[in-house]
C-alpha cells in the first residue's frame, strides 16, 4: 500500500512538473517567435513578398507548438534517465545500460530539435509547417509509453 501511494505521488509530481514546464515553454516561445519576420534575412531588400510556400502564422503557431512539445520531451527524458539510473543501481543489468544510452541519445536529439535552442545559436526554422511538429509528437507518444511502463513496474 505504501509503495502504491509512493507511485501515485511520483506520477502526480511528474504531471505537475510537465504542466509547469509546458507553460514556461509556451510563454518563452510566444515571446520569442511571435516577434520574428522569417523571410527578411533570405530575401532581397527590394522584394516585399514572403517566400514561396510561406504560410502566414507558420512560424508563430507550429514552432511555438514544437517548442512546447520538444521541451516536454526533454523533461520526460530527464525523468526516464533518472529512473533508469536508479534501476541500474539496483540491478546492474546490461539492458538497463542500453536504456540509459537510449535515453541519453534521445535527450540530445530533443535538445537539438528544440526551436529555442536552434534560435539561440542564430538559426531560424522556416517553412516546414506541421512537418516540423510531427516528429516531436511521435517522440512524445513513445516517451509517454516508456515513462508509464517505467513508473508502473
Amino acid at each position: 500500500m505504501k509503495n502504491r501511494m509512493n507511485k501515485n505521488t511520483q506520477t502526480l509530481l511528474v504531471l505537475v512538473i510537465l504542466i509547469a514546464v509546458a507553460a514556461l515553454a509556451m510563454i518563452w516561445a510566444t515571446s520569442t517567435f511571435w516577434s520574428l519576420t522569417p523571410w527578411e534575412p533570405w530575401e532581397p531588400r527590394e522584394r516585399h513578398l514572403p517566400p514561396l510556400g510561406y504560410i502566414p502564422g507558420d512560424i508563430e503557431f507550429f514552432y511555438t507548438a514544437q517548442t512546447v512539445v520538444s521541451t516536454i520531451n526533454v523533461t520526460l527524458l530527464v525523468f526516464l534517465l533518472l529512473i533508469y539510473i536508479s534501476m541500474y543501481r539496483k540491478t546492474h543489468s546490461e539492458f538497463t545500460i542500453g536504456l540509459i544510452i537510449f535515453s541519453t541519445v534521445f535527450l540530445l536529439n530533443a535538445l537539438a530539435s528544440n526551436p529555442l535552442v536552434i534560435w539561440t545559436f542564430g538559426f531560424r526554422p522556416l517553412g516546414l509547417g506541421p512537418f516540423a511538429l510531427l516528429p516531436d509528437l511521435f517522440t512524445f507518444a513513445a516517451l509517454t509509453v516508456l515513462l508509464y511502463l517505467s513508473i508502473k513496474y
